[in-house]
C-alpha cells in the first residue's frame, strides 16, 4: 500500500530574543509569574519588517538544500498558518514563489489555527496516497508577535515566532503518516479569537481603539478544553491502532503551555521521558510548533519510532497523527 513519508525537516528561528526579565520592562509581570503559569523563559522575534513568509522562505531553503532536492520537482506546498502576509494573496504563494518552486508547484494556505500543522500533514498524505503529486512542502510560519497584545501580561509571555516545514514524499515501507483523527466545535469562538479585521468585523477607528487586533483568549475555558481534547484525540489514535504507553517512543503535543503538556502526559500515562517539549526557550509558535520541535529533538529520533502528535487551537480545532519516524 502506498504511503506518505517524511524525507526531510528543517526550521527557522529569528535571531532576537525576548527573555522574561526582558517583557518585565514592558508589562506587569516578571519570571517567576511567567514561569509558574505557562513554563516559558524566552521566546524569538523576527523584528524585520517582513511577514511570515519571510521565515517559511529560510526554512524551505533549508529544506530543499539538506535534502538535495531539486526546486522543479516539488508538486505542491501547503502553508498552515494563523500570521498570514495579507488576506490575499496566500503566503504560500509568497513563499513559493520566494523559493523558486511556483512554476511547477501549487501553493495554498490553511487556516486550522495551533492544529495546523498536523491536518497540513494529513492533507499531504492523501494527496500521496491517491497518486496525485509526489513530492509535497507542509511550511508553518507563524510570526505570531504580530497578533500579540503587549499589554496584556496574561497572553503577551506564551508566543514567540518561528517557521518549520517537512517534505513528504511516497513510501511502500511501514513508516510515515499511519492515521489521523481531527474535530472541530464553532463554539470555542468566544474563547480563542481575533476579533477584528474579517468580513464580521472590519477594521475601523474603534476597532483598533478597542484593541481588538490582537490575540483575545479566555485561559481557563482554553486551558480546560485544550487538555481534555488533546487526552482524548490521542487516546482515540492509540485505541484505534494498538498504541500503548510501551510501544510508542514518543509524545510530541503542541507546545501551548507547559502545565498543558504536562497535564495530557500525566493523564495518559506517558513517561517525561517520551514527552518532547521545548517551549521553555521557544514558547508557543502556534502551527510550527510540533515541526520545530521534532526538527530540534531529530538527533534523538530513529527511524521506525513510533509517536503520537497532538495538537488543539481556535475553532476550536482539535486532533492527533499516529506517525512512524521515517529519517
Amino acid at each position: 500500500m502506498l504511503n506518505a513519508k517524511i524525507t526531510g525537516i528543517a526550521s527557522f528561528l529569528p535571531e532576537d530574543v525576548l527573555d522574561n526579565e526582558m517583557l518585565s520592562q514592558m508589562v506587569d509581570t516578571n519570571d517567576e509569574w511567567i514561569t509558574t503559569r505557562v513554563g516559558v523563559k524566552e521566546r524569538r522575534i523576527l523584528k524585520k519588517s517582513v511577514g511570515s513568509s519571510y521565515m517559511g522562505i529560510q526554512a524551505v531553503n533549508k529544506l530543499l538544500e539538506e535534502t538535495g532536492t531539486n526546486r522543479d520537482e516539488i508538486d505542491l506546498l501547503i502553508c498552515p498558518t494563523s500570521n498570514p502576509d495579507y488576506r490575499f494573496p496566500s503566503t504560500a504563494s509568497v513563499i513559493a514563489h520566494g523559493v523558486g518552486i511556483e512554476k511547477k508547484c501549487y501553493a495554498y494556505d490553511i487556516q486550522a489555527a495551533c492544529a495546523g500543522f498536523l491536518v497540513g500533514l494529513y492533507e499531504a498524505t492523501a494527496y500521496i496516497r491517491a497518486g496525485i503529486y509526489k513530492k509535497v512542502i507542509v511550511v508553518s510560519a507563524e510570526k505570531m508577535s504580530s497578533m500579540v497584545d503587549y499589554q496584556d501580561r496574561a497572553t503577551c509571555p506564551l508566543f514567540g515566532d518561528a517557521a518549520a516545514c517537512m517534505l513528504i514524499e511516497p513510501t511502500e515501507e511501514p513508516v510515515g503518516i499511519m492515521d489521523g483523527i481531527f474535530h472541530v466545535d464553532g463554539s470555542g469562538l468566544e474563547h480563542l479569537v481575533y476579533k477584528a479585521g474579517g468580513s464580521a468585523l472590519p477594521t475601523s477607528h474603534e476597532t483598533v481603539d478597542s484593541r481588538f487586533h490582537y490575540v483575545y483568549q479566555e485561559g481557563r475555558a482554553v486551558y480546560r478544553h485544550a487538555v481534555i481534547d488533546m487526552l482524548t484525540s490521542s487516546q482515540d489514535v492509540m485505541k484505534r491502532n494498538n498504541l500503548t504507553n510501551d510501544n510508542i517512543q514518543w509524545f510530541v503535543p503542541h507546545q501551548a503551555n507547559l502545565r498543558i503538556i504536562e497535564a495530557v502526559g500525566a493523564r495518559l500515562g506517558i513517561d517525561e521521558s517520551k514527552v518532547l517539549v521545548n517551549i521553555q526557550h521557544r514558547g508557543n509558535t502556534s502551527a510550527a510548533s510540533i515541526p520545530l520541535c521534532l526538527d530540534e529533538n531529530k538527533h534523538r529520533l530513529k527511524k521506525g519510532d513510533k509517536m503520537v502528535l497532538t495538537a488543539f487551537g481556535a475553532g476550536f480545532t482539535w486532533g492527533a497523527l499516529y506517525l512512524i519516524w521515517s529519517l
